[in-house]
């Protein structure tokens, strides 16, 4: 583990760069850039940017959410997720950092927010619950009021609206689920106890980390989050050459 003063400036200032990034693309996609014809692949590169970034901030307020971005600060920590979440889709702090705590409790069993018990092996359809149960009311006040503030008040053409905020916003969430929940906690039919380790229902990738960073910065390496949650994102590459998610499967996990 890295010293938690250094823990706390390398957390603050990588979350700094993500968010600043981010927000930074997002004001220029909206109130500077017009979109034509002939600047769509400088959009399309834009778009696939903001994508990433939205990964990122998620992963700053999962972060958070462990108590990992600021650790021995917990104001910090809930201030710094509660405006990420908010501006990220209108989510509120409490509730997900409630169901992603119990996640890990519960991880891959029946009341675990981020599973499907009816399809642990089917993609689009745990998508669809996953989002059900994150995607709520407030959440559509808040993009309808945005969306409705930059059409209609601000005359923001909706292409642009669509391409350059609500696309890659979806994208991110398609992203997050598919490389930081899908891929590492389904169920495998062929293989025993679902193919998972210990009761963790967890699997790592075996990306390097450059893949590692661009597909869900790291949050791919699952196993070794699950076991060590004290160990921030930027240090679980560092966890996996430690060995922290190196075992033989087991025969059997409980269901």
């Amino acid at each position: 583990m890295p010293d938690r003063r250094f823990q706390r400036v390398i957390g603050f200032a990588l979350a700094l760069a993500i968010a600043g990034s981010w927000l930074a693309i997002h004001a220029y996609a909206m109130f500077v850039f017009a979109l034509t014809w002939s600047n769509w692949p400088v959009a399309a590169v834009m778009a696939m940017a903001q994508c990433w970034l939205s990964v990122g901030v998620f992963i700053v307020c999962h972060d958070a959410m462990h108590g990992t971005l600021m650790p021995g600060h917990p104001r910090a920590n809930a201030a710094i997720g509660t405006v990420l979440l908010a501006l990220y889709a209108g989510f509120g702090w409490k509730h997900l950092r409630d169901a992603h705590l119990t996640h890990h409790k519960l991880s891959g069993h029946a009341g675990d927010p981020d599973f499907d018990e009816h399809n642990p092996a089917h993609f689009w359809r745990w998508y669809a619950t996953f989002f059900q149960r994150y995607f709520g009311w407030q959440s559509i006040l808040f993009v309808h009021t945005v969306v409705g503030i930059y059409w209609l008040v601000l005359e923001i053409p909706m292409v642009q609206i669509v391409a350059l905020y609500g696309l890659p916003a979806l994208a991110s969430s398609v992203q997050l689920f598919y490389f930081g929940t899908f891929r590492t906690h389904h169920h495998k039919p062929d293989a025993a106890g679902g193919g998972f380790a210990d009761r963790h229902n967890a699997r790592s990738e075996d990306f390097g980390t450059l893949a590692s960073l661009a597909t869900c910065f790291h949050f791919g390496y699952h196993l070794e989050h699950h076991r060590r949650p004290d160990v921030p994102w930027w240090a679980l590459p560092a966890a996996r050459r430690a060995g922290v998610g190196s075992v033989e499967l087991i025969e059997k996990v409980p269901a």
